[in-house]
């Protein structure tokens, strides 16, 4: 098949449908189908500023989440007349859109269009603050979610709440695909633990607690912060890295300096994703600290997979996918979220039994290589594809 990948946002960027749209392109492509991707990318930046970012900016300060809706639709149209001339130079047997916006660009084209939801739209935009919840501007969001799950020809969800979320608004039954990862790429590499430290300027003797994700609200960046003083009492060699930017990082900087920890935590900002498998193996331990953030809960996180496929063990909170992926002091450890004593104790007590984190590791691996490898998620995506083709 010739199968078009379609975001309205940057790609490649640092976040997790960027990663996923990277690691499905590999999957299907081993498989024999021929991958395009388009994306926003792809539009000339002085057009991006002018017509989307620009007017988007000054929107909002007339009216909070005016210029999100002005933005996407923006993007929506740039996106269509992208699609459009792609379409005219290769024969796309399907599209699959990333998200909603993406989705509506697709429609115009007559080609069977299959989308892939990562998340709650409107419920993530009111969650990092981008639109006002109740607002005129949060409803119209809502609606658009829905006319896009309405016209779509098939809807595949990254976990089942996403599916139920649908299903709720739109009365739509979706297909659940997990996420998944280069099982390849991201392996277990720890003989080069020293070796990566050097190259990014860390101890070498640190016990490096790694934090992988965007520095949002819903992705409980400031926990970590908040227990390492507590960490530090009993291993004062421990060392808190983060990788990513987000809106709460001034938050998250200003909460590191209050507590006196500027030697001890280190905010690395956007890191290439395919500089993360070095991270991975220089960590000792890796923290997804997820949270419940206005009705948004963690997908089946890909960070939390990287790191279960990377030989580090994992700590996560138990909310949403994250309780699926992982298998209590079987292939990882849960905590509460927002429990800051309960993470200092799980980060401890992998810091005091080394032996006990690897036996978490190792479990890890071989879930990942079983159950969320990128070709066998390719094929149940190829599933879905012919299924949409045959209405």
């Amino acid at each position: 098949m010739n199968i078009l990948l379609a975001t309205v946002f940057n790609y490649p960027h640092a976040g997790g449908l960027s990663t996923h749209v990277t690691t499905l392109k590999a999957g299907l492509e081993a498989r024999g189908h021929h991958v395009d991707v388009v994306s926003f990318s792809d539009v000339p930046p002085a057009v991006q500023t002018l017509f989307a970012k620009g007017p988007s900016f000054l929107l909002n300060k007339a009216a909070k989440g005016t210029g999100i809706l002005w933005s996407h639709a923006v993007r929506q149209r740039l996106l269509s007349r992208l699609i459009a001339e792609k379409a005219a130079s290769r024969r796309y047997d399907v599209i699959n859109a990333q998200e909603v916006y993406a989705t509506l660009a697709a429609l115009p084209s007559g080609i069977p269009t299959v989308t892939t939801v990562h998340g709650y739209m409107t419920y993530e935009a009111i969650s990092r603050g981008a639109v006002v919840e109740g607002s005129r501007q949060a409803k119209r969001l809502l609606e658009i979610e829905i006319e896009a799950y309405t016209k779509t020809r098939k809807i595949v969800t990254v976990d089942q709440r996403i599916k139920e979320y649908v299903r709720e608004k739109a009365g739509v039954d979706a297909t659940a695909i997990r996420n998944f990862i280069d099982v390849d790429r991201f392996k277990p590499e720890k003989a080069k633990r020293l070796a990566y430290r050097n190259k990014h300027g860390l101890p070498e003797e640190a016990a490096i607690i790694f934090v992988p994700r965007r520095l949002t609200k819903k992705n409980g960046v400031i926990y970590p912060a908040l227990a390492l003083p507590r960490v530090l009492e009993t291993h004062p060699n421990a060392m808190l890295i983060y990788a990513g930017m987000g809106e709460a990082y001034d938050e998250l900087k200003a909460l590191i300096e209050q507590q006196g920890l500027g030697s001890q935590a280190k905010l690395l900002g956007a890191v290439p994703h395919e500089t993360m498998t070095e991270y991975y193996a220089l960590s000792d331990i890796v923290l997804v600290p997820s949270v419940h953030s206005a009705g948004v809960e963690e997908a089946t996180s890909i960070s939390a997979l990287e790191a279960m496929g990377s030989g580090s063990p994992l700590i996560a909170s138990a909310v949403g996918g994250l309780k699926e992926i992982v298998e209590h002091r079987k292939d990882g450890l849960l905590v509460e979220e927002k429990n800051v004593d309960e993470l200092a104790e799980a980060i401890i007590e992998l810091l005091d039994r080394p032996e006990f984190g690897q036996q978490l590791a190792a479990a890890a691996r071989a879930k990942i290589e079983e159950h969320y490898s990128h070709l066998s998620a390719a094929k149940k995506y190829e599933d879905i594809y012919r299924a949409a083709l045959a209405l």
